[in-house]
């Protein structure tokens, strides 16, 4: 009896080491993970940090001294240059978060209809319709027609519209969506259609609750091409009205270079204008209201970029 318990008492020493083992692994694996994740998320934070800093030093400490972590002289001069005529920053604002949110939803919708028509087994000019949008992936007819076409024949131009439907569909995330909708079960459709439900109450009602993961992904990518949109602006608005944030900032910083380029040719003491300071606080304008996007979809993103990555 003794040695059968103690045979006993042994092997279950035996099967605890391996146990306290794993958990001393896991322990030093997680804290290794822990030191490397928060590094890399240093690195990351590090040059918004320094472009933060460097829109509220002035202009002679960025010179003399460079961007550092806190500002060595402490100045609003960039903020106040930006913000001079603040009518027009704030409808420039408007044009681009109304254009952001309009179009991303529009996109959205557009994007998802087209993907689940094309990932229809039933739909039988499926592959047809997918070659010809990937067609145009590689072959354009190039910017002079596209500006033709827009101008002479749409009659778009100086519009709201041409700054709405240019980016509202993009081929590649039609193709993510496809891949995505594949994924779910074609019982669920199935068992729709014989509860009498139609094709669009469908699409909707089931498929997209379904996707919200690659409509999450896609949003985002959809919204910071929206709320980034400059060059189309830049060919097709004229009207002061019409401008987007990112152009009417370009605009503003062109117009400093200029006017220190004419101060410096015609011999007359360059006026004390934001430089490098006014890029970085033009730089914080732009790109604070759109971070706030992301803490929304996080808990979609890894998921939507993953599964409409590996579907075929």
């Amino acid at each position: 009896m003794n040695s059968v318990t103690d045979t006993r008492v042994a092997a279950a020493g035996l099967d605890r080491m391996p146990a306290r083992k794993i958990r001393a692994d896991q322990w030093i694996l997680n804290t290794i993970s822990y030191f490397w994740i928060t590094f890399v998320a240093l690195l990351c934070i590090l040059p918004f940090l320094l472009i933060l800093s460097g829109s509220f030093s002035s202009e002679r400490a960025i010179l003399m001294e460079g961007f550092k972590l806190i500002p060595a002289e402490f100045s609003l001069e960039a903020y106040r240059f930006v913000f001079k005529f603040p009518e027009q920053i704030l409808r420039a604002y408007g044009v681009t978060v109304s254009l952001t949110v309009l179009g991303t939803a529009l996109s959205l919708f557009v994007i998802a209809m087209c993907s689940y028509v094309l990932q229809r087994p039933d739909f039988k000019w499926r592959n047809g319709f997918s070659f010809f949008f990937y067609f145009t992936t590689l072959f354009s007819g190039g910017l002079v027609p596209l500006y033709i076409l827009i101008v002479n024949y749409l009659k778009l131009k100086d519009t709201y519209w041409v700054l709405l439907l240019l980016p509202l569909v993009n081929v590649f995330y039609i193709l993510v969506m496809k891949s995505f909708m594949r994924s779910i079960p074609a019982a669920i459709t199935e068992s729709a259609k014989i509860d009498g439900a139609g094709d669009f109450t469908i699409f909707i009602r089931l498929i997209l609750p379904l996707t919200k993961p690659a409509l999450a992904t896609i949003g985002l990518f959809v919204a910071l091409g929206y709320w980034n949109d400059w060059f189309n602006s830049l060919l097709f608005i004229s009207d002061q009205r019409l401008y987007e944030l990112q152009y009417y900032l370009y605009k503003v910083l062109g117009n400093v270079d200029g006017l220190k380029i004419v101060a410096e040719k015609s011999g007359r003491p360059v006026p004390d204008l934001p430089g490098e300071g006014l890029k970085m606080a033009l730089t914080i304008v732009v790109t604070g209201p759109i971070i706030f996007l992301y803490p929304f979809i996080q808990r979609y993103f890894v998921k939507g970029l993953t599964i409409g990555a590996v579907k075929g």
